[in-house]
């Protein structure tokens, strides 16, 4: 079978596909693109990143959370909410990303090919349509960008309409009562927050002693509190051993306690989309959760062949699998554009209260022996987090104490996300507690906070020199 050829053929649509495949288009390379789903945008315009985000943001609208605290102001949740009111807006959020994806890669001519893809050798894909012939696509370069999809326990019973993983999710046929989560990690902790908003009664069951252990200790801790507050009990250092399915679901914890619940969302990881494809025939070997390994310049162990995105494992994220794609491709047709991905990555976890990072942890310079002083400035005694009614939030600033360079900054609270990327900014600028000094920020405003953990900060590290004398 004769094959169509390209510089570049990228296997997945998604956030690392579609960024990949536009960066090497944009410097004159013929690309193709293929996507075995119908619509194109992977799992982070589907079933993940937006979709997640958008039902937040339905799930605080229709709960009323942001009115909190406005005088003379009540909001309550409608009585009875359905699962259309739940999921509208996301439809809406996901049917105008697609078409933007779709535009994006025209704009770029881009060739879309739909199939499932597998490697006839080195160079050459094979591109298989549902019920119809394949194709043959030969490529210089190859970009695997195929994503992820949700790991399945083997004593989950999936085939329960009322057991659902972090894509079926989408579909879930009714506002269920309770819902028990399984997995305390950013999947698992953004549902149990946006269902427990929604006056849904949400048991979290968690294997480790706290949530999301990469994050700083005390945002984690501060993280449990605020679920707890909007209703989230939890079961840590836990895991469920055995469900039966009746008119409930009963589970039955390691612990020897057993809870009873209308609906189950398993948030147990993810696991890399690798399977048939054959990969193992020309060499490469996925590894027990389905990812590939791959160099600093995201080459597999055949250089013409690059990996990106959910299946190179961690971070996994859809900012960072975009930048591994353009980085990828700047490296396989030496464009010169930029060399790596920054060495300092934010996390972003929608849970509510919200959660922001980058850089350093208390725990992490610790570990290292790196001396720090901590800043911290509350919502709670800042003009805009007194206007929208945020008491819990706070920033927490990390420098270096013998410079006072900055090291780490973390967010709890509302708009953490947005405002994490202040503090990124200096970290890759390695700028230190006088920028903050000596910026003015406008008033009122969250980012003013910056300022005041830095006075924070320096006020410490003078007690700190008075207490040595």
């Amino acid at each position: 079978m004769d094959a169509k050829h390209y510089d570049l053929v990228v296997i997945g649509s998604g956030p690392a596909g579609e960024k990949g495949a536009a960066q090497a288009a944009y410097f004159g390379r013929k690309v193709a693109l293929i996507e075995k789903e119908p619509a194109l945008g992977g799992a982070a315009a589907n079933t993940g990143t937006l979709p997640s985000k958008t039902l937040r943001e339905t799930a605080l609208y229709l709960s009323g959370f942001r009115q909190r605290g406005l005088h003379a102001v009540h909001f309550s949740l409608k009585e009875q909410i359905t699962p259309r009111d739940f999921l509208y807006r996301e439809r809406l959020v996901v049917q105008t990303e697609r078409a933007r994806i779709v535009d994006n890669l025209k704009r770029h001519n881009v060739d879309l090919y739909t199939g499932f893809a597998s490697f006839v050798d080195a160079h050459t894909v094979a591109v298989a349509p549902r019920h119809s012939p394949s194709a043959h696509l030969h490529a210089d370069k190859i970009l695997i960008a195929t994503g992820s999809h949700p790991f399945h326990p083997a004593n989950f019973p999936f085939h329960d309409s009322r057991v659902y993983d972090s894509d079926t999710i989408l579909n879930i046929r009714e506002i269920p009562a309770t819902m028990l989560v399984a997995g305390g990690g950013v999947i698992g902790c953004e549902y149990a927050c946006m269902f427990a908003a929604l006056g849904i009664k949400v048991t979290l069951v968690e294997g480790r002693d706290r949530l999301l252990g990469f994050i700083d200790a005390e945002v984690s801790h501060a993280l449990a509190d605020g679920m707890r507050a909007v209703g989230v009990e939890f079961y840590m250092n836990d895991g469920i051993e055995q469900i039966e399915t009746g008119e409930v679901i009963t589970a039955k914890l390691k612990s020897g306690k057993v809870l009873k619940t209308h609906s189950l969302l398993a948030a147990t990881g993810r696991s890399g989309n690798t399977q048939n494809m054959g990969l193992e025939a020309i060499g490469l070997q996925p590894d027990s959760r389905g990812n590939l390994k791959v160099n600093a310049s995201f080459q597999t162990a055949l250089p013409h062949i690059y990996a990106v995105g959910d299946v190179v494992g961690f971070p996994a994220l859809a900012a960072t699998s975009m930048e591994q794609a353009r980085v990828a491709m700047v490296h396989a047709f030496d464009l010169k554009y930029k060399s790596g991905v920054a060495n300092i990555l934010p996390y972003g976890i929608y849970t509510i209260p919200e959660v922001s990072m980058a850089g350093e942890t208390e725990e992490s310079l610790a570990k290292a022996g790196v001396p720090y002083v901590v800043g911290r400035a509350r919502y709670a005694q800042n003009a805009r987090g007194q206007i929208i009614g945020d008491k819990d939030g706070f920033l927490k600033l990390l420098f270096r104490e013998e410079d006072m360079k900055l090291l780490g900054v973390v967010v709890i609270g509302e708009q953490a996300s947005e405002l994490v990327h202040v503090g990124l900014t200096a970290l890759l600028t390695q700028s230190g507690a006088d920028l903050f000094i000596q910026t003015c920020f406008n008033y009122p405003t969250l980012t003013e906070l910056y300022k005041y953990a830095t006075y924070d900060a320096l006020g410490q590290k003078a007690k700190r020199r008075k207490a040595g004398k």
